[in-house]
């Protein structure tokens, strides 16, 4: 038995008797890391992670070449970290997809400032309603902006027509913190409104994500 062993095997049945909820974020993190990390003390691997990140979530949004830079973190492990946040992310919207109604700039801002977190760079979702509003599917249709070159009206349309949407609220990221509409952002309503109306599908908003807020389009009066 390694000098670490009993330690981890002290905390493996913490975990197990407990769940994480009286442990540390820190200790979270050492108990996380022993997957990754098999023969060496990774206390202080998470002490150096909480210091140079200072939360628990900063932690697992890190890019995985950043979380390499902490001593004693190798790729495998950069990759766990990752790979945790992620997973929950993907799990957290998949069951907030579950009978989803979106009738409301409200709702539909809630659901997307989930499904932007942790994005660093500007991505374009739509999402695809039925009569009701209900969600039928998100899609992510790029990265990079929504200029008028930048938003791929072609994909906009086959994905309405291969779920049968009755409308869409396109969104995307402003990375730079701040909500408001630019000059291309119209532009890009503008064409994917009159692209949607040619076959039969109301463009219902537009929503704009920075970080923990966002503005409506139609809120604004822009789409009617």
């Amino acid at each position: 038995m390694g000098i670490h062993d009993g330690h981890r095997e002290k905390m493996r049945r913490r975990f197990l008797q407990g769940g994480l909820e009286p442990f540390a974020d820190h200790e979270a993190l050492e108990l996380l890391l022993y997957y990754a990390i098999p023969r060496r003390d990774t206390n202080p691997i998470a002490h150096a992670l909480m210091e140079r990140y200072g939360s628990l979530s900063a932690v697992l949004e890190a890019p995985v070449e950043d979380l390499q830079k902490v001593e004693g973190i190798g790729e495998s492990a950069a990759v766990l970290l990752k790979l945790v946040f992620q997973l929950y992310r993907k799990a957290r919207l998949a069951e907030a997809e579950r009978e989803m109604v979106l009738n409301s700039s409200e709702r539909a801002g809630a659901y997307l400032l989930e499904r932007f977190a942790g994005e660093k760079h500007e991505v374009v979702y739509a999402l695809y309603l039925d009569r009701k509003g209900k969600l039928i599917a998100c899609r992510r249709l790029g990265e990079g902006g929504i200029s008028s070159a930048g938003l791929d009206i072609r994909r906009l349309l086959e994905q309405a027509l291969l779920t049968s949407a009755s409308a869409v609220i396109l969104s995307h990221n402003h990375p730079s913190g701040v909500a408001l509409p630019s000059t291309d952002d119209y532009t890009a309503t503008d064409r994917a409104k009159s692209a949607l109306e040619s076959i039969g599908v109301q463009l219902a908003d537009h929503i704009i994500v920075a970080d923990q807020d966002f503005v409506s389009m139609a809120d604004s009066g822009y789409l009617v």
